[in-house]
């Protein structure tokens, strides 16, 4: 996993207070994590604070940057998260024999340069029965100057998305959410044609058309969206089964 790039201002703190957006891709997932939970590129703790109320074992949230590894570890000792174990480093730092039920990529994957072979990676961490979780950015016609700086590589559609996916998983969800969002997007790209969002902007999209998203995302049959969710499961026999690759909305 490549080190992020910087960040530029604070739009990383903007979205650790997008509690909507979490609250709902949190309900979009509830039913696939549990067990022992591994989340890639933890961050700030926002979205471990806001996905590790689910049912689950034990958290283990893993950060390779590490400035913010260090203020995981210390928001842990003073349980200002919940209950979590922090570690410093990518998966590489993991014991060959470790295993998770669940290992989480929340908005994540896109900022790896090499991401199939991170999935590849993260597919023999994962118990047998388990399920790998993605949730990034979609459509590459959004990519902006944000994304760049932020350190995106790229957005994700259903095509790019399932073509990085590790051999052997069954894949049980894919599904586009915020679809007022993205309008939003696309009426910046081609009306407003800001670089950047504010954390006005974000306040708006988060209280306003997040809730609007959970309400029209199902009448689209998850068909339209500014993120994009992928859902695999480990087979619990070793032998892939056959017919496994089915889709839901």
């Amino acid at each position: 996993m490549t080190g992020p790039k910087p960040y530029c201002g604070n739009e990383l703190e903007y979205f650790a207070r997008a509690h909507h957006w979490k609250a709902y891709f949190r309900d979009q997932i509830a039913s696939f994590v549990g067990g022992r939970v591994l989340e890639v590129g933890a961050g700030l703790g926002a979205t471990t604070a806001a996905l590790s109320v689910l049912p689950h074992d034990a958290w283990v949230c893993l950060e390779p940057d590490a400035e913010m590894a260090a203020s995981l570890q210390t928001q842990a000792i003073s349980r200002a998260l919940p209950p979590a174990e922090m570690r410093h480093g990518t998966l590489a730092a993991l014991a060959a024999a470790e295993r998770f039920e669940t290992i989480l990529y929340m908005d994540v994957l896109e900022h790896i340069e090499e991401d199939g072979a991170e999935l590849a990676r993260a597919a023999g961490h994962l118990a047998l029965g388990g399920h790998l979780v993605v949730l990034s950015p979609a459509h590459s016609h959004l990519y902006s100057s944000f994304d760049r700086a932020i350190g995106h590589y790229r957005r994700y559609d259903r095509a790019s998305l399932l073509a990085v996916a590790p051999n052997g998983l069954e894949l049980v969800r894919l599904a586009y959410l915020d679809s007022v969002g993205m309008l939003a997007s696309l009426a910046n790209r081609w009306l407003l044609k800001k670089d950047l969002p504010s954390a006005a902007d974000i306040a708006l999209w988060n209280g306003v058309m997040v809730p609007l998203s959970r309400w029209l995302d199902p009448l689209f049959g998850y068909r339209l969206g500014k993120s994009i969710l992928g859902v695999w499961r480990k087979p619990p026999s070793r032998e892939p089964q056959e017919g496994g690759n089915t889709v839901s909305p």
